[in-house]
Parts: C-alpha cells; structure tokens; sequence
C-alpha cells in the first residue's frame, strides 16, 4: 500500500534533494525516496528534540525547514548509503556493509544506553540507531545486531555459532569482527590458522577449530534446563544430559560415567537447532560442530581427516559439545551405493563417536532424514537416543506465546489460547513471527501497547504452509 508522503513529488530540501515518493512512516517521521535514488528523512521537531536533548545528534546535523503550517527538519543521503528503520532489514552485501551498522549500533549506545532500538531508524550518514520511542520494551542490543544482519531473523549476535550458520558467506573471522565492532565478546568456535604439514605429511589439510579464550562454565547445582514450547524435550534433556553431569558421583559409582550421544531427527522449522543451541548456552562448555560447510571435501581422504581433527580438537577441550548438523550429509546408508569415500567416512564416525563419549564429549547429531542415516550408527553404543522433534503441540506453542507475551507491554484483553489453536503444527519460528508481526501493527496503528486485534490480524497474515506428515505433532522417543 502506497504512503500518502508528507512532501509533494519535486519539493526541494534544504539541502537540495527533491522529494519523489514516501517509503516508510511513523507517527513523527517519513523516509522519502528522492530523485537520483537517494533517500531523505523527514522528522517533526518535536522527535528531534529528544535526539538532540539525548546527544544522539549535534544542532547542525539536520535542516529546518517549513511546510504548510508544519516546522520540519530533514536530512538526506545519497543512493550508496543506508537510510531505513532497522525493522526492515535487509542482510548486508558486503562486510564493509555489515561494520557500518555494528559501528553505528556502538556509537549509538555509548551516547544512548536505555532506549530501545528496535525501533530506530539507521542513518548510515550519520554513523547512528536514532530511536523513534514508539515501544517502551527493549529488545537486547545483539538481537538487534543479529537482526539486520541476517536480514530479519532474530538471531543474537553472541549466538555466534547459529549467526555464522546463517551468515556463512562472509566467513568466521570477518563476522567476528563486525560483532566484536558492536562492542560483543564472541567465546564461541573459531576457525584455526592453517598449520603447514609436517614434511612426512604432503596432503595439506583443512583448518579445524577451536575455542578462543572460552569461560568455562558449569551448570548451577540443583538448576533445570528450561526450553520454551517444548517442555517434553527439556525434560529428556533434564533427565538424560544435565542431571547426569550435575550428579556425575552418584552416576559414576552405577556405571555411567557420562551422558550418551542423541540423535534430533524431524522436519525442518521444528526447533532442533534452536534447543541444542539454548543446552549448549546452559551447559557452559566449549563447542564444535561438524557439517557441510566445514569438513565436506569432494576429494578422496579429506572430510574423513576433517571429521578426524574435529573430534581430537573437541576431546582436547573436553568437557565439551560436538555437534553433527545435517547428519545425512556424512553418515548416508552405506548400502544406497554411495562409494568408497563414503564407507570411509561412516567408519571414521563408528570409530571416533564411542571414543569422543569415554571422553567427555557429548555428541548430539541432527537430521531431517532420519531413514538415510546408516543403521550401523544408530545402534546403541553410539546414539543411545534417538528423539523424534515434530511441529509444536497447541500446548507447546501457548507455553512460548505465554512466554514472548510476557516481556511484552500489552492490553487485558491479550489471549493466547486461540493463537495457539491456529499455531499448533507448525514451525515454532511461525510463532515468534506473529507476536513481532502483531507487536508492529499495533505500533503503526499509533499504539504503545499489544493488543488481541493486532496479533490476530498478524495471523491471518501468516498463513500455514503446506507439509507432509502434520497430523502427528508429538515428540516421539524410539
């Protein structure tokens, strides 16, 4: 729907730039395109103020000016720099792209440090996030980051492993910098510098990784591991991972002497990542991954001696995380005629997965296709469980609304029992997109708090997609 733009097409700004079309709008500002590709922001003084009063902004930084009865101030940009709310990112090209606004996202919170920012309007000319106060909730600076950079999906940024994993164009080191430039610590998985071979050794090798300067952790005495919407999977990891290393004498003296390896298996969008994610954030520990991008090598030998360095550098570090995304893509059934290099790599994951356990290293592996995994590695004595993750119960999706509603200023009338009806069986991200869908609504409907009408109008424009296999929605334990 076309804006009615505050400006006629062709006025002219102060500072010579000429109005074409509106593109996005508040209750006190209005992005306009202008004629050349350039963009201008248009502010009411009153928002002004509040930046200038904030030190967000010197006096000359925009340009007064009068229109009809109203005094206004712009400023304009050309086409190669970035003017837009920051909700409607758009993932950076470039690394350069990526800096400018971790800079500006730094620069802003040293002057500012209580307003939120989600709602902020980026002026790369300016090297600022100048907020527009239209919600009283924040939202975390590094969910903000992680944000524009994946271009919408709220990933934090010191979620490091997860953003790389979204991010993977711009590479490890180069996306450390851009958070490190936010003002964040990154303790997560590095790639290591690549190490000339040893003169018996003429193969060169892939770089493995390694943890860089990691806090180790352990999980509070008496603590339980809580996952939003899917408590019956918090529960197998309570029971089965955490309450193991918690009482590790007690196990000790019956036999067991650490946690066995899991296996997630389920159709994409149905949070495995995102709960491995959040027990690797409980457990404290260093972590390593295994897939595709990392240790997959068209040439003979290599990704088996890739897997092999992963493995040594995770029981190096010990207790740590291992985890194997994508599984499918390394542990396929050797009878579907993969080839040689393939039988290689299953034998190297027999071998290596019973060690990396006796080690203190808990693997846990993901897959969307389960009936691929060779049986060979399924068998207990490697992957002692293998936990089915389906889409969301109506019960697990209201226990996350309960949860994402909380940190929200909302109405009375706010009700998430039917949400839930029209949520259940689908992916869990559908449900954080619908209370963020409903939260912007009800702030261009000019209202500060959350309300039924705008979450519900949110869901009626996000409509299910199509799946195989919905009608079973259960965690399943085989």
């Amino acid at each position: 729907m076309a804006l009615d733009a505050w400006l006629p097409i062709g006025f002219k700004l102060p500072d010579g730039a000429k109005a074409r079309v509106a593109l996005f709008e508040g209750a006190d500002w209005q992005i306009l395109e202008t004629q050349g590709g350039g963009r201008a922001l248009v502010v009411r003084d009153a928002l002004v103020e509040h930046w200038l009063d904030a030190g967000l902004i010197d006096d000359g930084t925009f340009n007064a000016f009068q229109f009809g009865d109203q005094q206004l101030r712009s400023i304009s940009c050309g086409p190669s720099q970035t003017l837009c709310p920051v909700s409607e990112a758009k993932s950076p090209d470039t690394k350069v792209e990526a800096l400018a606004f971790a800079l500006a996202l730094k620069a802003t919170r040293d002057i500012d440090a209580d307003s939120a920012l989600q709602d902020a309007l980026y002026v790369e000319k300016i090297t600022r996030l100048l907020p527009t106060y239209s919600i009283s909730s924040r939202t975390g600076d590094d969910v903000v980051l992680g944000y524009w950079l994946t271009g919408g999906t709220s990933i934090p940024a010191t979620s490091f492993r997860r953003l790389r994993q979204t991010m993977s164009w711009l590479g490890a080191s180069h996306l450390k910098d851009v958070v490190q430039a936010a003002g964040f610590e990154v303790a997560e998985i590095m790639p290591l510098e690549r190490k000339p071979a040893a003169p018996a050794e003429k193969t060169e090798v892939a770089p493995v990784e390694k943890v860089e300067k990691v806090e180790r952790a352990e999980p509070e005495p008496n603590k339980v591991f809580e996952l939003a919407g899917r408590p019956e999977l918090a529960t197998f990891f309570n029971e089965h991972i955490v309450d193991i290393i918690l009482h590790r004498d007690r196990y000790k003296a019956l036999g067991i002497e650490f946690p066995s390896a899991v296996i997630l298996y389920g159709p994409p969008g149905t949070g495995k990542t995102f709960a491995v994610e959040r027990l690797v954030d409980f457990l404290g520990w260093p972590s390593f991954q295994i897939d595709a991008s990392s240790v997959a090598s068209p040439y003979i030998h290599e990704t088996s001696k890739k897997v092999a360095q992963v493995f040594d550098k995770a029981m190096e570090n010990a207790p740590s995380v291992l985890v194997i995304d994508e599984m499918e893509a390394f542990l396929a059934d050797r009878e579907m005629g993969s080839g040689h290099h393939r039988v290689e790599e299953v034998a190297e994951f027999l071998r290596r997965i019973p060690e990396a356990v006796k080690n203190e290293v808990l693997i846990i592996a993901m897959t969307n296709r389960i009936d691929m995994i060779d049986p060979a590695i399924q068998r207990r004595g490697r992957f002692d469980h293998v936990i089915k993750v389906d889409f969301a119960s109506e019960i697990e999706v209201q226990s996350l609304l309960d949860k994402l509603l909380s940190a929200l200023p909302k109405e009375s009338d706010v009700d998430s029992k039917p949400l839930a009806q029209d949520l259940a069986g689908r992916p869990l991200s559908d449900v954080a997109f619908v209370v963020r869908e409903g939260a912007r609504l009800a702030v261009r409907s000019g209202k500060d708090r959350l309300d039924q009408a705008s979450l519900l109008a949110a869901l009626r424009t996000t409509p299910a997609r199509e799946r195989e296999g919905s009608e079973k929605r259960s965690i399943g334990f085989i």
